[in-house]
Parts: structure tokens; sequence; C-alpha cells
């Protein structure tokens, strides 16, 4: 988060508890300003709208999330770069299931669009996957192919994976879950080998 003093961070760290606790539906100006002990009036002073808010806790959990995902894929083979980087989204998911649903689920005005955000490297959580991706197809250990398309499909994957879960569709434990996923982005990976 850009720094913004500590009313402001304090008034982020507010909204991020109640979007994890309540959704982006318990996100009102009223209710931060109250749980902060300032008027509502004075939020304004440091976010002129609630989507503004909402936009700069977000964008600071996308940091975070890149943060994830970074932690994972340090030097391995492909194949455990991408297994590993994708650990790093279940991670972020499991810890934050109400913000990952809105980030990623929900419709937003301010939400990157496929292509021209990912192809212009807006998205601080697909460019590690699609810099793995260019780097395997670069050494011939995947086919020559679009390489925001294949990021985006192995993405995809693995956030199908996360939706259906979250949407209760699995009677798994989140370990047994963790290697379901390993091995569908394994047999994914597999299909696409050169």
């Amino acid at each position: 988060m850009k720094r913004r003093g500590k009313v402001a961070e304090k008034i982020a760290g507010i909204t991020l508890r109640f979007l994890e606790k309540g959704g982006p539906q318990a996100v009102t100006m009223r209710r931060v300003a109250q749980a902060a002990g300032i008027t509502p009036m004075a939020i304004y002073h440091h976010f002129p709208n609630r989507a503004a808010l909402l936009k700069t806790v977000t964008d600071t959990e996308f940091e975070k999330l890149r943060d994830f995902v970074e932690a994972k894929s340090a030097s391995r083979s492909f194949e455990s770069k991408i297994v590993h980087i994708m650990d790093g989204y279940l991670d972020y998911a499991f810890a934050r299931p109400r913000v990952f649903d809105y980030v990623f689920s929900r419709p937003r005005s301010d939400a990157r669009r496929f292509p021209e955000d990912f192809h212009a490297r807006r998205s601080p959580t697909m460019n590690p996957i699609a810099d793995a991706v260019a780097e395997a197809m670069q050494k011939g250990k995947l086919k020559k192919d679009d390489v925001w398309e294949v990021a985006l499909e192995l993405w995809a994957h693995a956030h199908g994976y996360i939706a259906l879960y979250r949407g209760g569709r699995f009677s798994l434990s989140e370990s047994q879950f963790r290697q379901l996923v390993q091995r569908s982005l394994r047999r994914l990976l597999h299909g696409l080998k050169a």
C-alpha cells in the first residue's frame, strides 16, 4: 500500500477485516469510520468513496498474493515451479477466503481484463505464471504457443478447482484437496509438453 498515513492504514486494515469477515457487503463507510473511531465524513479525507477504499485494500492484497506466489516459485523445474506457484495461490485462497472470492469471483469495475491488461503486465499474480511459461517454451519444455493464453489456462484450471472447493463441491480435507490440484496440474502440464 502507498504510504497514506496511520489513519488511512488503520481504515484499510479495518476494511480488510470487514471484507474478510462478511464480504464486500459488510464494508460501509459508516461502519468502517465507526470502527476506526472517526466520523463518517472524516473517512472521506483519506478515501474519496467506498470503491476507492476497496480498491486500495484489494491492491494491497494482490501484492500479498504475489508474495505468496513468488515465495513458492524459486529455482525449480518448470513443472514443480508451476505446481508450487499454484500452491501459493491455494495458500492465499485458504488464508483469505472472502477476500479471494471478492477479488476473483465478483464483478469489479477495476478488475484486470484479458488480454489487454495481462499483455501489458498489469497482473501481479499472472506475471510469474506467464514468465515461467515463456521460459519453458524458450527452453523447449513446452510447445510454442501463446504465452498468455497458456498461463491463463493454467491459472483458470487451479481457480476452477478453488471455486468448486469454496462452493462445497468436495468432501476432501484441505491437504487432500491440495494433492488433488497438484496431480491435476501435473496431468495438464504433461499434456502440454513438447
